[in-house]
């Protein structure tokens, strides 16, 4: 008898997913049901399969969704994190299974004892960040604990990039996911964080220019600032007494000294709404901005309020993205400064057809072990192949079906809600992982405490 596998939503990271899962279809006796709002848009390789059924789906429509739920085996919600909880409402109440790559919500996290009474396994967090960093951060500190060893400092940076050979822009950057969430990232509260034993704290408007800098071998140099909250992962990874604890998003270096400059503009504001700005140029958004003169251009007012000199290299990457353009008109009406800055961006950073991204991902572990401060730098690359195989999709795909086999098949045992942290679901996942090519790369290091620099050569 086959079992049915659900898969809600089929956007930009299902590409390995889904083919991972139709590639083990008959030796595992599986059947793939595709579920999405747009279900024209699935590849036709996918949707021919003869293991693969795809159906229309509107999430919101009750009687259609719990239908799909109820005649699963296990489901993989791939929906916007905000809808997760309506899938998994569904699962407790029909006793299914469900696996998701998303944070897990306060309100996901409430239905824990429902699902453990159920015997169910509801598998978060298990993509790449949340997931990869997860499972390769606890690898490496379970076995320095097993050691006897004590976590001193744990330092982790994951960052969505464009391959060398694509890397076209002056920004070193396009988009490899959610556009949205790079034109918001940072707001919503100061960045806090541990550094030697005291509580740090960033706001805002000062993000973008406190950035952490570090070598990848192959790849060169890269910068880093900090994630929101840091200090969560204390209880996750049992680190209470750690003296360092910091989590951050990895760029290019420059890309955060010049995207600072959008920020201190007002364009990445997201709380109120701009009048009347269907057809409005490029150039007339950038005007809001900036202060009245009857006399001094658009550029010239600029470059006096971000004190930008003559032969600074931040200027020629505000003209790359057209922003003193007349001719380019913004199409939304009444958007909010970040949602029209991000159909800007979208104009030139959206990975052209042939375009390969880039997934970096690096951990610094410090710790003492029989009387020794030591250190562990563990780094990850993975490059996409195109468009629509790319790094981000199978770094967060891969995981999400590894993982759904497991569950199918009781190598995962653990009930209730979770995230990749315990040694039975880590370790096989990592291990199928490398014969996928994604690979870390471990370096043992002199322990330099917080903010080193890793030099690889």
């Amino acid at each position: 008898m086959l079992r049915q596998i659900l898969v809600l939503g089929a956007g930009k990271s299902t590409a390995y997913l889904l083919d991972y899962l139709l590639g083990k279809a008959k030796e595992e006796k599986l059947h793939i049901t595709i579920a999405d709002l747009q279900p024209e848009n699935i590849a036709a390789s996918i949707a021919s399969h003869n293991a693969c059924t795809v159906v229309g789906l509107d999430i919101f429509n009750i009687e259609e969704r719990q239908k799909l739920i109820q005649s699963a085996t296990i489901v993989i919600s791939m929906l916007p994190a905000s809808l997760h909880i309506l899938v998994a409402k569904d699962c407790v109440g029909f006793k299914k299974h469900l696996v998701t790559a998303s944070y897990v919500s306060d309100e996901l996290m409430g239905l824990d004892k429902q699902v453990k009474e159920n015997k169910l396994v509801f598998m978060n967090e298990i993509g790449l960040d949340p997931g990869i960093d997860h499972m390769s951060a606890m690898q490496i500190i379970d076995d320095i604990r097993d050691q006897g060893g004590k976590m001193l400092l744990f330092e982790s940076f994951t960052g969505g990039l464009v391959a060398p050979e694509s890397d076209t822009n002056l920004w070193n950057y396009k988009f490899t996911w959610n556009p949205r969430n790079v034109v918001v990232a940072g707001q919503g509260g100061a960045a806090k964080f541990i550094q030697e034993g005291t509580y740090k704290y960033i706001p805002y408007n000062k993000l973008f220019r406190r950035t952490e800098f570090f070598d990848v071998k192959g790849f060169g140099r890269f910068e880093g600032y900090a994630n929101r909250d840091s200090l969560k992962y204390r209880e996750v990874y049992g680190l209470q007494d750690v003296l360092t604890l910091y989590r951050g998003t990895m760029r290019r270096v420059g890309f955060s000294k010049a995207w600072n400059m959008l920020v201190e503009l007002g364009m990445t504001d997201d709380s109120y709404t701009i009048e009347n700005s269907e057809n409005m140029s490029y150039r007339a958004f950038t005007n809001l901005f900036l202060q009245y003169s009857p006399t001094d251009s658009v550029e010239l007012k600029l470059r006096h309020y971000l004190k930008i000199d003559q032969d600074d290299i931040r200027w020629a990457k505000l003209v790359e993205l057209h922003l003193f353009d007349d001719t380019k008109k913004i199409t939304l009406k009444n958007g909010t400064p970040a949602q029209i800055l991000q159909q800007i961006l979208e104009q030139s950073w959206t990975l052209d057809k042939n375009d390969k991204d880039m997934i970096v991902m690096y951990h610094k572990f410090g710790y003492s072990l029989n009387g020794e401060e030591k250190q562990i730098d563990s780094n990850m690359v993975v490059l996409g192949k195109n468009q629509t195989h790319t790094a981000m999709a199978k770094t967060v795909g891969l995981p999400v079906a590894i993982a759904t086999l497991l569950i199918l098949n009781n190598k995962i045992t653990n009930y209730g809600v979770q995230i990749p942290i315990k040694k039975e679901v880590y370790e096989p996942i990592l291990n199928e992982l490398k014969e996928h090519g994604v690979i870390f790369n471990e370096f043992n290091t002199e322990y330099k405490g917080y903010n080193s620099v890793a030099e690889y050569s």
